[in-house]
């Protein structure tokens, strides 16, 4: 073996070693987030997360957790007192759009008419997407100009003539 032949190989090695050493830290970390999963979420925290998703029937462009009007205050301990008997989050949302209608939710459902506004964007997208395929393909299967054929069009000797004499008074008429 040479010399060098070991500090050679350890040194292509080393991006390989690098790689196994990355894949091992991000394999233990995605586990002991697995297992150890969410950090518990207090009530309050919850009553914040219901309260923030619904809109306040009086001042419309504030959430129920924002609002400082007295029906938010009051939506905001019904919302603790559900939840205390047990509901879940998505109970006490349907039983508040029962009362109030779908207004009452930040953002529209996903179902409906309402829907399209996340359905909408995307369509209008791939339909961009797919006007500029038909129209870039048209681009390229034109022929360019150049490549049209011969052009004919040779100028007869009394056009040849009038072009001449024009050029020739210009010529003239130009001062110096």
């Amino acid at each position: 073996m040479k010399p060098g032949g070991v500090l050679k190989q350890a040194r292509t090695s080393a991006p390989g070693l690098l790689v196994l050493i990355a894949l091992v830290v991000s394999v233990a970390t995605l586990t002991i987030v697995a297992v150890r999963g969410h950090p518990p979420v207090s009530r309050a925290q919850q009553v914040q997360q219901i309260a923030a998703g619904l809109h306040c029937p009086i001042c419309k462009d504030l959430s129920v957790a924002d609002s400082p009007a007295p029906l938010a205050q009051q939506m905001r301990q019904e919302i603790a007192s559900k939840l205390g008997a047990g509901e879940s989050a998505d109970q006490i949302r349907a039983d508040f759009v029962a009362a109030y209608g779908d207004s009452v939710l930040m953002s529209p459902p996903r179902q409906g008419l309402a829907g399209a506004a996340y359905y909408l964007p995307w369509l209008v997208l791939a339909s961009g997407l797919i006007a500029a395929g038909v129209l870039l393909r048209r681009w390229l299967r034109a022929s360019p100009p150049d490549q049209a054929g011969p052009v004919t069009s040779e100028l007869s000797e009394a056009q040849l003539r009038t072009v001449a004499n024009a050029v020739a008074q210009l010529r003239a008429e130009e001062p110096g």
